[in-house]
């Protein structure tokens, strides 16, 4: 029996949702960040921003896209599990969830490389996103913000 949860208001497309876990969890491996602070992941491109302490040159950039890519043809598993709010692991943060938010959170894991709540629709496993293809950054330096542009190629 699946737990009750929240009411989900988006139809997400799958493989770019996937591919949203997969670029939060890169950009903090890469730039000691946090996890995006504003995302707009659609079906034909989206866009994913950044607090970061520095602007990435083009080296950064490119490796971005080669980590995103070498994760998808890795061929992670996609996984969820049910956990209630005070059995949560260690490093799961809750603070973007909705303040009405149910006692029972479904955390997504990618692999051993990203675990998050989140009531998505996701792929089975990370060789089903396709290819991740960067269309374009800009880098905001007043707001020390980095903004990525990308599409999922299938």
């Amino acid at each position: 029996m699946t737990p009750e949860l929240n009411d989900h208001n988006k139809d997400e497309f799958p493989p770019a949702h996937t591919a949203e876990h997969l670029l939060n969890q890169t950009m903090i491996r890469l730039f000691s960040c946090g996890r995006s602070y504003n995302a707009h992941v659609e079906r034909k491109k989206s866009k994913m921003s950044f607090h970061l302490d520095h602007k990435p040159d083009r080296k950064e950039e490119r490796e971005i896209e080669r980590r995103m890519n070498e994760l998808i043809e890795q061929d992670l598993p996609v996984t969820f599990e049910f956990v209630t709010r005070d059995n949560l692991p260690e490093g799961i943060q809750l603070d973007r969830l909705p303040s009405d938010a149910s006692e029972t959170i479904r955390l997504v894991r990618i692999g051993d490389y990203d675990v998050c709540p989140c009531i998505g629709k996701h792929v089975r496993s990370t060789a089903q996103i396709g290819r991740f293809e960067m269309l374009g950054t800009n880098w905001d330096e007043m707001e020390r913000s980095f903004r990525v542009r990308f599409k999922i190629v299938q």
